[in-house]
């Protein structure tokens, strides 16, 4: 049979037992620019590895986006997860993130790029049309399986509007039972919900929360179908539906990963 590891992360996203606060940026890159966006991303890799150590973050990864429903001329088309301990951690490297960042690359390329060189990661033309920035508190998360995060995992994210005060309640107390109960089959890694409290200015409007889940190849999740069977599990369905309105969804792949 085969052997299932589970661990249980703190409530979302940052995947360690010390994150609870994520800064979502989706990143609209400029046509053509998606090589040189994964170079740049490539220098800034070590940086995260050295900036965890230091505790100026504590998980960072980048997605690209395989599958989307936003049709806008916005939309992402990378997604890059930022984890904290705390907001007061969250709100310290908000206040000087190119500052910090740029003294951890003189430390880590010290003796393989000049100052001039690194200066110019920092201050060069930019790549994409904008980062939207979302703050995110974690409201609630299932056990983990499957391992760690790593570089080609694929997790869905799907924003939403919550139109019911029971919407938190029924997610926590009837979804995720069920999604626990999907990891323990082995039909699913992960789900978690996230509440964001703060937004930049070129935000999408009209999303209250985040969901994340980490699906298992090939599952089919016919508990939910089973659900559907009985007359209760059909008006609890009808429920969660109707508290919350559903913005976008869509699927990205881990291209960057790191965490404590």
């Amino acid at each position: 049979m085969k052997k299932i590891i589970y661990s249980i992360f703190a409530i979302f996203l940052a995947f360690t037992v010390n994150a609870q606060y994520t800064i979502m940026s989706a990143v609209d890159l400029k046509d053509g620019a998606e090589q040189d966006y994964l170079e740049l991303e490539k220098f800034w890799s070590p940086l995260h590895e050295k900036a965890i150590e230091e505790g100026v973050e504590n998980f960072q990864a980048v997605f690209k986006v395989i599958q989307s429903n936003d049709e806008s001329d916005i939309a992402a088309d990378y997604i890059i997860l930022t984890g904290f301990s705390s907001k007061e951690q969250l709100d310290a490297y908000n206040s000087s993130v190119i500052e910090t960042f740029q003294n951890i690359a003189y430390d880590v390329y010290k003796g393989k790029m000049s100052r001039r060189a690194i200066n110019s990661m920092f201050s060069g033309e930019s790549l994409d049309n904008g980062r939207r920035n979302y703050h995110l508190v974690g409201v609630d998360g299932t056990i983990w399986a499957g391992g760690q995060l790593k570089v080609g995992d694929r997790m869905n994210i799907t924003t939403t509007m919550a139109k019911s005060e029971d919407f938190v309640d029924l997610e926590t107390k009837y979804v995720k039972p069920i999604m626990e109960q999907l990891i323990l089959k082995g039909q699913h890694r992960w789900w978690g919900l996230s509440e964001i409290y703060e937004t930049s200015e070129n935000a999408y409007d009209g999303i209250s929360h985040m969901f994340f889940n980490l699906p298992v190849e090939g599952a089919t999740e016919g508990l939910w179908s089973e659900s559907q069977k009985t007359f209760t599990g059909q008006k609890m369905i009808q429920l969660v539906g109707a508290a919350s309105s559903h913005q976008t969804q869509g699927s990205m792949e881990v291209v960057y990963v790191h965490s404590q």
